[in-house]
């Protein structure tokens, strides 16, 4: 009489649920999944690869080769770099105190990390416009240099890195810091040893999309970087000032530059990060 209240789950289709029933099935998923990638992603990339060619591999050669072009990765890598450095750092410490330490304010703190995803970038120019910019309340005039880019970029790309470490941060086994503190090691030698082999592929693809995210920025810094060529014009905005040129294949060669070392970054990282992760569950 229970078995028939209670009837054991069967390897049947149809007791498995929505996902993994013939409605559900794998190659309708992979399917759906593929059609809206392609719609979303690689047909729009499609779209700038055509583009880009256009004038051929010369003018292709020609477009991302010019003084202009090459100040603009110049000052864009340059910055996006730092960015990515000093947000890793940063990011990971924020990460550490939102997860290990109680303090009044936590939970607004915390929430306060995910802002720069809801804002709109060109506001966030306009904040550091109005903090670092001529009439600055702080006596601090950092408009139109790397500085102000720099700090642009550095609010725009925190919440990567933390938002990629927290998680997992929160997923470490404490037993074995606590092991690792019995036995005399210090608070560093634990963080040194454990935390961060733990934390090292999540942060990694924390910077990493850190990086990516800045080498494409626009908004945050159009307004306190003035695109000053060679000191503060980033790629994106010189793409704007090709495409306000009527230079479109230009602008698509340009794109097509940022893109392939956005990809690079993420998949090496990605691939640093696989292995770490690895290395960390084969140790014993």
């Amino acid at each position: 009489m229970t078995a028939a209240l209670d009837p054991e789950p069967t390897g049947d289709a149809s007791s498995r649920g929505f996902l993994t029933s013939s409605y559900g099935s794998t190659r309708l998923r992979v399917g759906v999944a593929t059609t809206w990638l392609s719609v979303i992603v690689l047909l729009p990339l499609a779209a700038i690869v055509v583009q880009s060619a256009e004038g051929g591999p010369a003018a292709f050669w020609d477009a991302i080769t010019s003084n202009a072009a090459l100040e603009s990765f110049r000052v864009t890598l340059t910055v996006s770099f730092a960015v990515a450095i000093i947000n890793g750092v940063f990011g990971l410490l924020v990460a550490f105190v939102l997860t290990r330490d109680e303090f009044p304010g936590k939970r607004m703190v915390d929430a306060i990390i995910a802002l720069p995803f809801a804002l709109p970038t060109i506001v966030a120019s306009l904040v550091m416009l109005a903090l670092y910019g001529p009439n600055s309340p702080l006596g601090i005039h950092i408009q139109h240099t790397k500085w102000g880019i720099t700090v642009a970029l550095l609010f725009v790309t925190l919440p990567f890195v933390v938002r990629s470490v927290q998680p997992v941060l929160l997923e470490v086994d404490r037993e074995v810091e606590e092991a690792a503190a019995s036995l005399g090691a210090d608070n560093f030698t634990i963080f040194r040893l454990v935390v961060l082999p733990a934390l090292l592929p999540s942060l990694l693809s924390g910077a990493g999309l850190a990086f990516s995210r800045a080498i494409g920025e626009y908004g945050s810094v159009v307004l306190i970087g003035g695109a000053v060529p060679g000191e503060t014009e980033v790629s994106s905005q010189y793409i704007r000032q090709l495409i306000e040129f009527d230079d479109r294949t230009g602008a698509a060669a340009v794109s097509i530059v940022l893109l392939t070392i956005s990809f690079v970054v993420l998949f090496v990282l990605r691939g640093i990060g696989s292995r770490a992760a690895k290395r960390q569950e084969l140790a014993p």
